[in-house]
């Protein structure tokens, strides 16, 4: 028996910050990123010639307003239909925001779980028995994997549930449950959505597993995305293999400039990392974060933001890679700063208040969001964002003041 298992699609999700990048056309392909997944995802499960299809929770991304997100979806769904391949669907909590998800009429292939209760689908034509529930509301905050039914005999039992488990960083803690609550069901396979790095649970007899979501959407979901292809073997052992799906990767890279005597020495070894990430993207468009750290008699060079986005970003330019942000914490070699303490001191002791930092900022946002290229959003309200622009205030100052005295 094989299935593939797919979560988190968040189509037509509405990435923001995407004209920082500076690219119209990356914009636009990544604007569409979630669609070329999408499509990515139902030619595979035809290749494949999986039995069926099972997607665990937030196929839309929010309270979307335009009925093309749902045709586009039902489209690709009648592309399964017309290869007689049933899809399985247990809403997320995205979904559930959705008024336009409630009244959308999909093809006859397609199950929508129920969200009152753990519903189960019996096709025992494939030997197949699908048990889940979706989400009637944005917070579900109580355990649903209790209320599982055991598995069926004589088939193969796939439970779908959209979770976080016992949690997971970045995310809430929805529908949250134990694996031994998940292993009580004694499934075959369990197919987990909601957490958006992929990750096996349970590892036994009964598998259960996220498949991480089919497209990274911003540059903190980094890595190969994809879906899982699950082959339950005779003796009902579920094997995983996960297939990349996304049309768009996201990637940091750190360079650690350690000992480099040079500015030149700095690019040449970012040129070398750029030309290495550019080779494990099998040609998708990879969107990179540089994160330049250590001790290095560059730093001063360093810290000219300008300059150094636009030397990374031309050679990035050679590997056919956009560059999102450069950023630089290298400091001088400790054993050659010349920053007297007590003028270091003084520095943070005389940094403005958060409120007096927000009213010198204002005048000067558009200058600052120019400075920092392709850098976070420029958000005044943010506390952190304040923070953390006088630190690096702070730290380019000493940096440069340490490398004129060299």
């Amino acid at each position: 028996m094989r299935i593939v298992h797919a979560a988190d699609i968040h189509l037509d999700s509405p990435l923001r910050g995407l004209m920082r990048l500076g690219d119209e056309d990356v914009a636009r392909q990544l604007r569409l990123a979630s669609r070329r997944a999408l499509e990515n995802l139902v030619a595979m499960v035809v290749t494949e010639g999986a039995q069926a299809l099972v997607i665990a929770g937030d196929t839309y991304d929010g309270d979307w307003q335009d009925y093309a997100t749902g045709r586009f979806f039902s489209e690709q769904m009648a592309v399964l239909e017309a290869h007689g391949i049933p899809v399985f669907m247990a809403s997320g909590n995205h979904d559930a925001e959705s008024q336009i998800t409630r009244t959308l009429r999909l093809p006859p292939n397609v199950n929508v779980l129920s969200t009152d209760a753990p519903e189960t689908v019996c096709l025992d034509d494939l030997g197949l028995a699908i048990h889940g529930q979706g989400y009637a509301t944005r917070a579900v905050t109580q355990n649903l994997a209790r209320a599982y039914p055991q598995r069926v005999p004589n088939l193969v039992n796939v439970g779908i549930l959209h979770t976080a488990v016992a949690g997971a960083e970045g995310h809430e803690t929805y529908a949250p449950c134990t694996p031994e609550d998940l292993e009580r069901a004694e499934y075959d396979y369990f197919a987990l959505g909601h957490v958006h790095q992929g990750g096996v649970i349970n590892n036994g007899h009964h598998v259960a597993a996220f498949s991480g979501n089919l497209q990274g959407r911003h540059p903190k979901e980094t890595g190969a995305k994809g879906a899982l292809v699950i082959d339950v073997e005779p003796d009902g052992r579920a094997q995983l293999r996960h297939v990349p799906l996304d049309v768009a990767r996201w990637m940091t890279i750190d360079v650690d400039v350690t000992g480099f005597a040079t500015f030149d020495d700095v690019l040449e070894d970012i040129d070398q990392k750029l030309a290495d990430a550019a080779t494990t993207t099998e040609r998708r468009l990879l969107v990179a974060r540089v994160e330049i750290a250590g001790e290095t008699q560059a730093a001063g060079a360093l810290t000219h933001r300008e300059d150094v986005y636009e030397n990374v970003a031309n050679l990035a330019a050679r590997h056919r890679v956009t560059i999102e942000r450069v950023r630089s914490r290298a400091t001088a070699p400790s054993d050659q700063q010349s920053v007297d303490p007590e003028l270091l001191v003084a520095l943070q002791n005389s940094a403005p208040s958060l409120a007096e930092l927000r009213d010198m900022a204002k005048p000067l946002a558009t200058e600052v969001g120019r400075s920092l290229r392709a850098g976070p959003g420029i958000n005044l309200d943010d506390d952190i964002f304040l923070q953390e622009l006088a630190k690096n205030a702070i730290d380019d100052l000493v940096a440069r003041l340490a490398g004129e005295g060299n």
